[in-house]
């Protein structure tokens, strides 16, 4: 076997083949983060001529003039060879050393267990437990500072229809969506020039529910270096068209409740038309003083980005407009990216990442129970681990410990 650097194109050809593939583990990734002051070396373990492991080195100067080196969702590498696991890392660490590192994280895109919906672990199903003996037999130690998102709520699309899909949703999901797509809402992708309407819905819900975006030019990276493996879109709505099809809608009922006699027997469902006319009226008359506020009868609702790598569609972020939450766009925005992953092939819908699956009075549950609507798994992958190289990582961890303690 020879470990030795590779190249670019290598690198890709192996993280083509590779089963534990995602999108942060990719080169478009690494263009990325070269965009923030991170350096790349690309290394392989070789057999015969040919890759059996490898790994997208990402590298930055700290403290001491030392290095940190990342392999984001990796290395790509058979985790269940213990051997190969020992050869691999003995090297690597051996090149990081000569390199002027001082430690090496990993958060390979491993689950540790499989789970259900709810996150129970099912008792017949996968169980990586030895992946972390192995990395904690070869040195490496874990880290509870995350830096990526490592509970996640995805959706199995292998052999599934849009049927088999939408009738597995929960019943209060599946009605909302059709609901939804009787609005005529429409979804339209945004080009280079203009995502500053996918950023400024993004940046006004991160101030309104208190959480950190990226900057502006982070976006417009993403979408130079993805290219065609990203989508930014925005949910609109024509608030005539929609009045047309309410009033239409409202015709139709007011018949339907023409037709019922005044028997005894009609009072419960001559109630429920009554009731569901003047749920119509009333977002008809909410459409009109949308229109007479704004001066437009064409509103956007909601913005939100995907990457598009196979073998999975990845819900990346999304922002919403508060007071247009009503039209329920970002189920429909949903539906339609999942019905895009079903006709062109992926294995997966990865909703993303979710706070806790298990904890009711958490502010943030409710992103959980939003994903949980359509069905699925809760995943939740191993973490990431850090393996020491060099003495002056502890000294590093005590400066970084400090320095914690004083911005409490």
């Amino acid at each position: 076997m020879i470990f030795e650097n590779i190249t670019e194109n290598e690198y890709e050809k192996f993280w083509n083949i590779y089963d534990k593939k995602c999108f942060l583990s990719s080169i478009e990734i690494g263009h990325l983060r070269e965009k923030n002051n991170w350096h790349i070396s690309y290394v392989g373990l070789k057999e015969n001529n040919k890759i059996i492991a490898c790994a997208m080195l990402l590298f930055k100067k700290r403290h001491f003039n030392k290095y940190e080196y990342y392999a984001i969702r990796g290395p790509l590498i058979d985790y269940s060879n213990f051997e190969l696991l020992k050869i691999f890392f003995s090297e690597l660490k051996a090149f990081i050393k000569k390199n002027n590192g001082y430690i090496l994280r990993i958060d390979p895109y491993i689950i540790d267990y499989q789970r259900d919906i709810d996150g129970n672990i099912i008792k017949s199903g996968i169980n990586n437990s030895k992946i972390i003996t192995y990395l904690n037999k070869i040195g490496f130690k874990k880290n509870n500072n995350d830096e990526q998102n490592n509970l996640l709520f995805t959706l199995n699309l292998k052999s599934k229809s849009e049927n088999d899909i939408l009738n597995e949703m929960k019943s209060n999901t599946r009605n909302i969506i059709n609901k939804a797509l009787k609005s005529n809402i429409k979804i339209k992708e945004l080009n280079y020039n203009e995502l500053n309407i996918f950023y400024d819905i993004l940046k006004k819900t991160g101030d309104r529910k208190n959480f950190k975006i990226k900057s502006f030019n982070y976006y417009q990276n993403m979408f130079k270096i993805f290219k065609n493996k990203i989508k930014f879109l925005i949910t609109e709505i024509d608030l005539n068209e929609n009045n047309i099809l309410l009033k239409e809608e409202l015709k139709n009922k007011e018949i339907e409740l023409n037709k019922l006699s005044n028997a005894k027997y009609n009072n419960g469902k001559k109630n429920n038309i009554k009731n569901e006319i003047a749920s119509i009226k009333k977002k008809i008359t909410y459409n009109n003083e949308i229109i007479e506020k704004t001066k437009r009868d064409n509103i956007i609702m909601s913005s939100s980005v995907f990457i598009i790598m196979k073998p999975e569609i990845v819900y990346l972020s999304s922002g919403n407009i508060e007071k247009y939450l009503k039209f329920n766009s970002q189920y429909a925005l949903q539906w339609e990216m999942i019905k895009y992953a079903i006709n062109n092939g992926f294995d997966k819908y990865n909703f993303y990442g979710i706070i806790t699956y298990d904890d009711k009075k958490n502010k943030d549950y409710g992103i959980y129970e939003f994903k949980r609507g359509f069905n699925g798994n809760v995943e939740k992958l191993i973490g990431e681990y850090e393996l020491p190289i060099s003495k002056e990582y502890y000294f590093i961890k005590i400066i970084r410990k400090i320095k914690n303690l004083f911005r409490r």
